[in-house]
């Protein structure tokens, strides 16, 4: 309880007599805080009572009390009600039962300031009571009963308005108020945790989606259908790479943890398992390599963008070029980034590639986790093929 307050929450600027505001109402720093304030206004003000009493007196040792007297008064009286209902809020009770506790405890305070004004009321009379007898100033003229009744009244409504304000009143206000920011931190804060849950299900599904998608399934279980017949060897070679695959990007999926943390290697491994896989589909005209700093497999690296790169470079490059052709996926650390490649000798970069839904999905998912810190670039190369790249921060997995 204290700890430093939201900045949504905080109130007040970060002046040195404010900064106690930085913490919540009635806790232990926000009252030594509050005190220390009050105790060096409130020396300043019984050093000026103290003084003028003196030289009115011609004696210093009378004004010392009597200022040392009103700093001790008047100290109690502004921290007596905050330090009760500072002890009730340490007590932890439920919130309903504390606002009434804190209540009770700042009006009690109150009530023990108005005796400690009397006390000290009486000391400095008596203390000054010789001096204004001395000189004729001890008789008090008679009132009437309207009048006194009057004075009653106004001397009850100041004192009411002293140690409401004074006394913890205002700090009282301070409390309630600070309860609503309160509560509305606490619906930002659950309404951003369930837009950030709503998101990592949404990019589970992603991946689920990148890694294993229906038609890429039906189409390997076609191939190996046609081919268990005429050619079982293949057919087998095509189940073992299909389940190496979905042993590569099943277990992602089943982490029960509600974000995603990948790494670099587990991307690599997953594009690997996929380019075998689609090797065996090809009747083996596809080739590739991976190549990548082991030192760098430990970054930490989105999971489904590499392997949707790898698909666009299988599905727009190498499956509609005639002959054998090859995919190179190569990562590097590069002026403290890293940088990640996907290229293809494929039949290029066609009309509409750069905007299809998986690049789209590529650019926000790295626009959302990087902002302006990642970049993605796509272009050809001479004479045929593409060339995907990404640049991200460099951050190990934790």
């Amino acid at each position: 309880m204290s700890d430093a307050l939201p900045s949504d929450v905080l109130v007040g600027g970060n002046a040195v007599w404010s900064r106690y505001r930085r913490y919540p109402v009635f806790s232990t720093r926000w009252l030594l805080g509050r005190s220390a304030v009050f105790a060096a206004i409130l020396l300043f003000v019984a050093v000026v009572i103290g003084t003028g009493t003196g030289l009115a007196m011609q004696d210093w040792w009378v004004g010392v009390r009597i200022g040392l007297t009103e700093w001790v008064a008047f100290i109690l009286m502004a921290t007596m009600g905050p330090a009760l209902a500072t002890w009730v809020r340490h007590r932890r009770w439920p919130v309903s039962r504390e606002r009434k506790a804190v209540v009770i405890a700042v009006l009690l305070g109150m009530l023990i300031s108005f005796f400690v004004d009397r006390l000290a009321s009486g000391y400095v009379e008596q203390l000054i009571r010789p001096w204004t007898a001395a000189r004729g100033m001890g008789s008090v003229p008679q009132m009437g009963a309207l009048a006194k009744a009057v004075g009653l009244a106004m001397n009850l409504a100041v004192l009411i308005v002293v140690y409401g304000l004074f006394g913890g009143g205002l700090s009282l206000r301070a409390y309630f108020s600070e309860r609503q920011r309160w509560d509305r931190h606490n619906s930002r804060q659950q309404l951003a945790a369930a837009q950030v849950e709503a998101r990592d299900a949404d990019l589970r599904l992603g991946v689920l989606q990148a890694q294993v998608e229906p038609h890429f399934l039906f189409n390997t279980l076609a191939s190996v259908r046609a081919l268990v017949r005429q050619d079982p060897a293949q057919a087998e070679n095509t189940l073992d790479a299909l389940v190496d695959f979905l042993r590569a990007s099943i277990p992602k999926l089943r982490d029960g943890e509600s974000k995603l943390h990948s790494t670099l290697g587990q991307q690599l491994d997953l594009c690997h398992s996929y380019l075998a896989l689609m090797q065996v589909r090809m009747g083996g005209r596809l080739s590739y390599a991976v190549e990548a700093d082991p030192a760098l497999r430990t970054a930490a690296f989105p999971p489904s963008i590499l392997i949707t790169l790898v698909e666009n470079a299988i599905k727009h490059g190498i499956e509609p070029k005639p002959g054998p052709g090859r995919v190179h996926i190569l990562a590097s650390l590069h002026e403290g980034r890293l940088l990640v490649r996907v290229v293809d000798d494929g039949v290029g970069l066609q009309p509409g590639l750069g905007s299809g839904m998986g690049l789209v999905n590529v650019r926000e998912q790295l626009a959302s986790r990087f902002g302006g810190r990642a970049s993605f670039n796509l272009h050809p190369l001479p004479g045929a093929g593409v060339s995907a790249e990404i640049s991200i921060p460099m951050e190990h997995s934790t």
